[in-house]
């Protein structure tokens, strides 16, 4: 398992092996089914984690219930209710599992200490960060922006493959429209379901 994090990680910048023997002592594995919670709104997040196998849902439910996808996290990528860590604060982010999933799963404050240690972490902790914003702004281009058809393609060139293993409701919360609407766009874009 910690294998596949150190490949990932190993994209980001050159790691020295003494480093990269640091991090398995960090990430232990864990192993949620599907529908199990990483992160509960409310809760206040301690953890940081990579996804081995696995996908994950970050949602919010506002006043009248309705719940709102943010994004999805399969294979190598980080998951965390990230600004609630970084802020030591009750998340307001719901972070979920869609299917059986593992994960090797870090306490924040020990991973911010081996991120002071050397410049390796330093380059990963800032790439990390990057992507978070690239992605996060895309996002937020896009709702403001792009009508739904649009936002549909922009779904499936971010997230390929992924469509066959989500239910249409979270696509649709997701795109910011009705599950009747994704399917008149996937009926007009001749989309499979």
């Amino acid at each position: 398992m910690h294998q596949q994090l150190h490949q990932v990680l190993q994209t980001l910048t050159p790691i020295p092996d003494n480093e990269l023997h640091k991090i398995e002592s960090l990430f232990r594995p864990v192993q949620l089914a599907k529908g199990q919670f990483f992160v509960r709104a409310g809760d206040v997040p301690q953890t940081l984690g990579f996804v081995n196998s696995g996908l994950l849902r970050l949602y919010y439910i506002d006043n009248e219930g309705n719940e709102w996808t943010k994004s999805f996290c399969a294979e190598n990528s980080f998951v965390a209710a990230y600004s609630a860590l970084l802020l030591d604060e009750a998340s307001r982010l719901f972070v979920e599992t869609l299917e059986d999933t593992m994960l090797l799963v870090a306490n924040y404050s020990p991973f911010q200490a081996l991120c002071n240690e050397h410049p390796c972490w330093q380059v990963i902790n800032r790439q990390l960060a990057e992507m978070l914003f690239i992605k996060k702004e895309k996002r937020e281009a896009t709702l403001l922006l792009d009508d739904a058809p649009t936002r549909y393609l922009n779904f499936l060139a971010e997230y390929p493959a992924l469509e066959p293993r989500l239910k249409q409701y979270h696509i649709a919360s997701y795109l910011g429209i009705t599950p009747v609407t994704l399917s008149r766009i996937r009926a007009n874009l001749n989309v499979k379901n």
